[in-house]
């Protein structure tokens, strides 16, 4: 055996690999994501695509920034009147 042999994988067993569903694993290959073989009637993924999915998947930091808001600073919370309007009940 030589060290460039495919390791192929079934969907499942690649869905599992990478934590997902096998229908959000269909769509990351849908999309073009992550390069996929039909062989028949089944589908196949390298394992070594798979791998390298999942480096390209990496999260830098500091890149989250925008999924959580800013903290509030005290005192500021739930104040009423202060949207910007001076007079807005006149």
């Amino acid at each position: 055996m030589s060290d460039t042999q495919i390791v192929w994988l079934n969907t499942e067993t690649a869905a599992k690999r990478l934590g997902i569903t096998t229908r959000t694993l269909y769509r990351f290959i849908n999309e073009g994501g992550l390069p996929a073989y039909r062989m028949g009637r089944v589908i196949r993924v390298k394992q070594a695509d798979v791998d390298e999915f999942i480096e390209h998947s990496r999260i830098e930091p500091g890149t989250l920034g925008h999924l959580y808001p800013d903290p509030v600073p005290a005192g500021s919370a739930g104040e009423e009147g202060d949207d910007g309007d001076a007079d807005a009940d006149s």
